[in-house]
This record gives structure tokens, C-alpha cells and sequence, in this order.
């Protein structure tokens, strides 16, 4: 199987509500779908979802990426998948977006190929996972009545919290939140690299009084010193690094370094499924766990992060919840996977399942 074509487009995706974190704020979202044909007919889908603040990306980057790489993809095999991906790092340095939608489109041919979902091609673990569902920076109350909509209308057991900019509203919030949602709800933070270290561990105390199970990304991404002194000094609390984590080169220097727990996987910064893989690979030789994560993604980029947690069994945490911050509707994607409330079941369809109109 030889690619004969590669196209893409731009999709903006307005969201419901402004979503707040310690850096930014954003109302919408901007997105490069490509497809990828072939010569036996097969048609293939990937998705670049750039997030300038993390990944240094803008869509019109990306386009202009796809741009060049395009004459290399032409008339490669999808599945010389590592080989694919040694063209692109050739071509031009990190854009981890740009190649991740390469990437998925590749893993979509693959499984359409052989006939079979793309979580089994990674390894198939299970065809499920829970998901959590992220409450942005909002007011203390204004956190606890949306944590409260999420367990009690929208069935989700797991909350993930934004914080990072005041820990005294921080840990405030926390606990509001719990008096709402109750005991049994796991609760985990994300700070966004908004803390110094004693902001942190002042942080971490009041959030262990209210039962918090893991804190996200303390400090600015290039620390490393600061994580593992963060780490020697938090008590047992688990520490999840995120906006730290770019590639496998960059997960074996913070498990070397002792600066994490759980490692935070995103298909938009690390380049795809491949990458992907190799992150969780080392991590679990590392003896260190980790999540999916997203960007602000459609269905489809969803649907392989989904993916790879199900194929894993290292990768034991799901934060794959962007989609349900905008109209679904407004993107026309249907597939992939189903949900039951916080269970995202994956469809036993090829690929990704994903029905796109592109």
C-alpha cells in the first residue's frame, strides 16, 4: 500500500463556555483535519490540534508543516510507520501536532487494512476506559456547582481541578467540592506550572486534607530539579508531570531524574500513537504509570487517545474529555467509541471508526 495524496482543512470549534487555566483562557478551538488516500483505495484521517502556549503550534504552522513533509509521504508505505516517522524528524524539528496528524491518519489505514480497531494494533488490553472530566478555574462555588453537575447529571466518578494561579482559592475550592460530591469521588489537580515550590507544598497539604489523589504539573515545564525536590518533599502525594513531557526523550530524563509518578501522554505534543507508545513504554520499565491527556480535539484525535489507553496496561488514567466541550454536533463526527457515562466504550469498527465528511 503506497499514499497517493494527502489533503487537509481547518476547522474552528467554538466551545460552550470560556474554559480557564492558570496560564490562559480560551473560547475556541482551531483544529487541521487531514486525509490521506491510497492506492488500494483506503482513506485514512488524522488530526493536528496545535495549542500555541504548550507546543509552540498555530494552525497555519501546521498547514505549512503538512506542506513540507507532503512530498515525503508521497508514495511511502503506512505501515513503515517508524520510518514515517524518521522522514518527518528529518524534515524539521518537535511540531509534535503537525506529526501527530500524520501519524493518526496512518494508524486509521493500518487498521482499515487488516480489518481490525486501532487499540488492538497497540496492543488491545481492553476495549474501555473511564474518562474523567476537567472543572476549569472558575470561583471556589462556582467550581464546587460544576463538579456537582458532572458527578450527579453526567455520571463522572473521577474530577479533575484547575488550579495554579491562588492556593488559598485553590485549596478552597477542593474543599467545597468535596463537601458537594462527596468521599467516594476521586479528585486530582492540575496547576498548569502556576506554582513555585513552597507554593506547591502549601498547596499539596490542604489537598491532601481533602482525599486529592494526584497533583498535575507544580512547576514551570523546564524544572526538572525543582520536580524531583518537590517530589522528595511531598509526603507521598502522586505527582503527574504534563507540559514537561514532549517526547521519549523527555520521559526518560524525568524517570531518571525521579520527577514524577505518573506521566502525562498527549498525542499533540509527543507526535502520535507511535511516540506514544515508546512514552509508555519507558515510563513502565521506569516502574511509573501513566494518562492520556488531551488537547482541544475533535472525535477523532479523542478516539485515538481513547485508543491508547485501552491498549495499554501501563497507561491506567484517562483525561480525554475535550469533546464534550463544544456542540459535538458542530464537528459532523459520529463513531469511534460510545459513552455510558464516564465509560467511553470503543467501537469494533477499523481504524478509528470515525465517520468524517471530509
Amino acid at each position: 500500500m503506497k499514499i497517493t495524496d494527502i489533503t487537509w482543512e481547518k476547522l474552528h470549534i467554538n466551545l460552550l463556555e470560556p474554559f480557564k487555566i492558570a496560564f490562559t483562557e480560551i473560547d475556541y478551538a482551531e483544529v487541521v483535519l487531514i486525509k490521506v488516500t491510497t492506492d488500494e483505495g483506503l482513506t485514512g484521517y488524522g488530526e493536528a490540534a496545535p495549542f500555541a502556549p504548550v507546543t509552540g503550534e498555530t494552525p497555519d504552522g501546521v498547514i505549512a508543516v503538512l506542506e513540507m513533509l507532503k512530498p515525503g509521504l508521497l508514495g511511502m508505505d503506512p505501515f513503515c510507520i517508524e520510518q514515517i516517522h524518521a522522514m518527518m524528524d528529518h524534515v524539521i524539528y518537535s511540531n509534535g501536532a503537525a506529526k501527530c496528524a500524520v501519524d493518526l491518519a496512518m494508524f486509521d489505514l493500518m487498521g482499515k487494512a487488516c480489518g481490525q480497531p486501532v487499540y488492538k494494533l497497540l496492543g488491545g488490553y481492553q476495549n474501555e476506559v473511564q474518562n474523567d472530566i476537567t472543572i476549569g478555574i472558575s470561583t471556589p462555588e462556582q467550581m464546587a456547582e460544576a463538579a456537582e453537575r458532572c458527578v450527579r447529571r453526567e455520571g463522572f466518578h473521577i474530577l479533575k481541578i484547575k488550579c495554579g494561579i491562588d492556593p488559598d482559592a485553590d485549596i478552597r475550592a477542593l474543599e467545597l467540592i468535596r463537601q458537594k460530591v462527596g468521599p467516594e469521588i476521586r479528585l486530582r489537580v492540575d496547576a498548569n506550572q502556576g506554582y513555585n515550590i513552597p507554593r506547591a507544598l502549601y498547596a499539596i497539604e490542604g489537598f491532601r486534607r481533602v482525599g486529592v489523589e494526584a497533583v498535575e504539573q507544580c512547576l514551570p515545564y523546564w524544572d526538572h530539579a525543582g520536580m524531583a525536590e518537590l517530589r522528595a518533599k511531598a509526603g507521598g502525594m502522586q505527582l503527574m508531570l504534563d507540559e514537561s513531557v514532549h517526547d521519549p526523550k523527555d520521559a526518560a530524563a524525568l524517570v531518571r531524574g525521579g520527577c514524577a509518578d505518573i506521566l502525562n501522554i498527549k498525542l499533540m505534543k509527543c507526535g502520535g500513537l507511535l511516540p506514544g507508545l515508546k512514552i509508555s513504554d519507558i515510563a513502565e520499565a521506569s516502574g511509573v504509570t501513566c494518562m492520556v491527556g488531551c488537547m482541544l480535539e475533535t472525535k477523532l484525535a479523542i478516539t485515538a487517545g481513547v485508543s491508547l489507553v485501552a491498549a495499554r496496561k501501563n497507561i491506567t488514567e484517562a483525561d480525554c474529555d475535550s469533546f464534550l466541550f463544544y456542540q459535538d454536533s458542530e464537528t459532523g463526527m459520529t463513531g469511534g467509541f460510545r459513552r455510558e457515562n464516564d465509560r467511553f466504550i470503543l467501537l469494533d469498527r477499523p481504524g478509528f471508526g470515525v465517520d468524517i465528511d471530509f
